[in-house]
């Protein structure tokens, strides 16, 4: 009997947590009762969701920045189904796929230098776990630099050079060899390269846990270190790259940046099929593979799938025709500004750091006595709890989803889709200026909500607080790319 989805789907409604509970992940699911998170979404389109109750939501989170082009896109479905119904074969594995190389032709075009061949991935991670065999293959050095407070992923090689220890625990013995430095010190990297035993530096050109954006001249500067003491430099656009902070990547807004690898992945997938890409140079491939003998010595079963090369495909004609970058340029600025304006007016703003549509609001301690005590309050029962004052009310008030940057990080991350316009940008700055204003009463209902997260955080601490109060990628809970 054929599957009736739709019929499934209708069901089934609002089984969510019930389900996740019996069968997949009861401490996230509790997780998101405890901080009000526990919503059923039954629809989607664009920038928005709506959950069973038909409430319409403003989704300023993009599924961990999966969804630059918006949710379930007419474009990329319409590319996908036309290609379902061509009856093409897939996954031959003995043949050379056609639509692999279409895709990798287009994505060598956008790269700022030249890189000369494309390994297809299933996600970030996967992709990450190729750029350290291949460094390791072709420089013949084992150790792997990374900076503090970086996500790669959270497999075993991708984990090893993850900069927080809270995912680290309890996972080891990690891979030997991989040195952690301070983000944005170029003395500290070449100190770490100095050994003569590293193969590579992995870095986000803007880092997801906190929004860290480097200095100028990082980047480029960084590049050429590793290049004169033969490591090599890759690139972690994951999350940055496909036009996220207004150009295709983040680096470019370096300059002359010239990486030996970058690897992407998330939207490249249009949000429907998962797809990653690792590129690189030349040299870096012939020594992975040497000889015909191995030309496999590195493959993946699903990595050239059609219906994911047709995702990444669409993905990149839609990002060029509705001329995306563009937007998220001109819509970044306006959130961004808007919300320096609401600093100055708000003791909680310390700093707003944006490039894009990639946006961090960092928040620190206040000066007034009153308010101060509440931050106490707050970071002395969980130190992730602070900024969940911010995002429970954005969902429950105004619904509008959105995350926390990182554990013990007091930043909230704003990463929707770059299909958002002026009316979406202009209704997340006036609802968030009411969540301040209501933030800046003590007490004060919110503070109520924080005392009541937070002493349930207390009594069950695996739950709440290593299920992640704060966050960037799908497998951190709430916490963050």
């Amino acid at each position: 009997m054929t599957l009736n989805i739709k019929a499934l789907l209708q069901d089934a409604a609002g089984e969510n947590y019930r389900l996740h509970e019996a069968h997949v992940n009861p401490r996230f699911s509790k997780t998101l009762h405890t901080i009000g998170f526990d919503r059923c979404y039954t629809r989607s389109e664009g920038q928005y969701l709506w959950d069973i109750q038909n409430n319409r939501y403003l989704d300023m989170l993009a599924g961990y920045g999966v969804f630059n082009m918006g949710r379930n896109n007419p474009d990329i479905q319409h590319a996908l189904i036309e290609f379902l119904n061509c009856d093409y074969p897939s996954l031959v594995q003995m043949e050379a796929p056609l639509l692999s190389g279409l895709l990798a032709e287009q994505l060598k075009k956008r790269m700022p230098n030249q890189l000369d061949y494309v390994y297809f991935t299933n996600s970030g991670t996967e992709g990450i776990e190729t750029a350290i065999k291949f460094a390791r293959c072709a420089t013949g050095r084992a150790g792997i630099i990374h900076a503090r407070k970086s996500f790669h992923g959270l497999s075993n090689g991708s984990l090893s050079i993850n900069g927080d220890n809270l995912f680290r625990e309890g996972f080891g013995p990690l891979l030997p060899g991989c040195v952690e430095i301070p983000f944005n010190d170029l003395n500290a990297l070449e100190d770490a390269l100095a050994s003569g035993k590293i193969g590579a530096f992995v870095v986000e050109p803007i880092q997801g846990k906190g929004v860290n954006i480097p200095d100028d001249g990082y980047l480029r500067n960084a590049a050429a270190l590793c290049r004169h003491h033969g490591a090599l430099f890759i690139a972690d656009e994951v999350q940055t790259g496909m036009g996220r902070t207004g150009r295709f990547l983040a680096l470019e807004h370096d300059g002359d940046v010239d990486p030996d690898m970058v690897v992407l992945s998330k939207s490249l997938s249009g949000g429907l099929v998962p797809v990653g890409a690792v590129l690189l140079r030349k040299w870096i491939y012939e020594k992975v593979f040497s000889s015909m003998d191995r030309s496999v010595v590195h493959s993946s079963t699903f990595g050239q799938g059609s219906l994911a090369m047709v995702a990444g495909l669409a993905s990149l004609a839609y990002l060029d025709e509705k001329n995306l970058l563009e937007n998220a340029k001109h819509i970044g600025a306006i959130i961004g500004n808007g919300l320096c304006l609401l600093q100055e007016r708000f003791e909680f703003i310390h700093d707003i750091r944006w490039r894009g549509l990639m946006i961090g609001i960092e928040f620190a301690k206040p000066g007034t006595f009153s308010l101060n005590c509440a931050w106490q309050l707050a970071h002395k029962l969980n130190k992730s709890l602070f900024p969940q004052a911010i995002t429970i009310p954005l969902l429950h008030d105004h619904r509008i989803l959105t995350q926390v940057a990182g554990h013990h990080i007091d930043v909230i991350k704003l990463i929707p889709p770059l299909i958002i316009n002026e009316a979406d940008a202009h209704y997340f700055l006036t609802s968030f200026e009411q969540v301040m204003v209501n933030l800046h009463k003590f007490p004060g209902p919110l503070w109520e909500v924080i005392s009541r997260i937070g002493k349930s955080a207390l009594d069950q601490p695996a739950t709440v607080s290593a299920g992640g109060l704060g966050g960037d990628n799908n497998q951190h809970g709430l916490q963050n790319a």
